[in-house]
């Protein structure tokens, strides 16, 4: 009851879900586990997405780098960015990821143990300013586009253009964070055509505009 704060890491939430401190609060553990979670403890808010999440003096992160970025945004509460900053580049890591980021990236979300479109996904994500419609993808994979839309949201759990959509809102998160570029540029290198198809996928799947995004990295 003395601690001003308390925090777990990846299955840790466990622990503070069996003490009761997570009652009636939002809190999120290792993806894998979410479901178990929720089963257990009916009466905490599991959400899968968010790398951590921080209610009151309860802080709660996903996998175990997600520790990483939950330990820098305390240190950022206590003592600042720029020290911080300074502990994030001797860790040669990000600053720190918005905690509502999702806990992993949509290429490892879609790979399956008979990963048959892993080629697919590859090359789209090389590929990013091709036409990347339903009817040139089903061609590249040689099957019809009706049985492509089926047995693509049977294997990834999505629709093709949302997975398209996602692994160009990837590229253009790392070119966010790794370069100066305008986000006009960055949103023709990825595919996105303009600035604000850009700025409404990143919304729509990040809950963040590209430019609110950047100000959370260390450029």
């Amino acid at each position: 009851q003395r601690a001003r704060r308390v925090a777990s890491v990846c299955t840790g939430a466990f622990l503070l879900a069996e003490a009761g401190l997570l009652d009636g609060r939002r809190a999120v553990t290792h993806w894998a586990r979410c479901d178990e979670f929720a089963a257990r403890y009916p009466n905490v808010r599991v959400e899968a997405d968010p790398i951590f999440i921080r209610e009151g003096a309860l802080w709660t992160s996903a996998g175990v780098t997600a520790g990483i970025d939950l330990a820098l945004a305390l240190v950022e509460e206590d003592l600042g960015r720029a020290i911080a900053l300074d502990a994030a580049r001797e860790l040669v890591v990000f600053l720190k990821r918005p905690g509502g980021q999702a806990q992993f990236s949509a290429m490892l979300s879609m790979q399956r143990t008979d990963d048959r479109f892993g080629e697919l996904h590859a090359w789209i994500a090389e590929h990013l300013t091709a036409d990347l419609s339903v009817p040139a993808l089903a061609e590249r994979v040689s099957m019809s586009e009706r049985s492509f839309v089926r047995h693509y949201r049977a294997d990834t759990g999505r629709t093709p253009a949302r997975a398209v959509e996602q692994i160009r809102v990837e590229a253009a998160q790392r070119l966010l964070g790794e370069t100066e570029w305008p986000v006009k540029r960055i949103a023709s290198r990825c595919g996105f055509g303009s600035e604000e198809t850009l700025r409404r996928s990143f919304v729509r799947v990040l809950g963040v505009s590209p430019q609110g995004y950047r100000e959370r990295f260390v450029r």
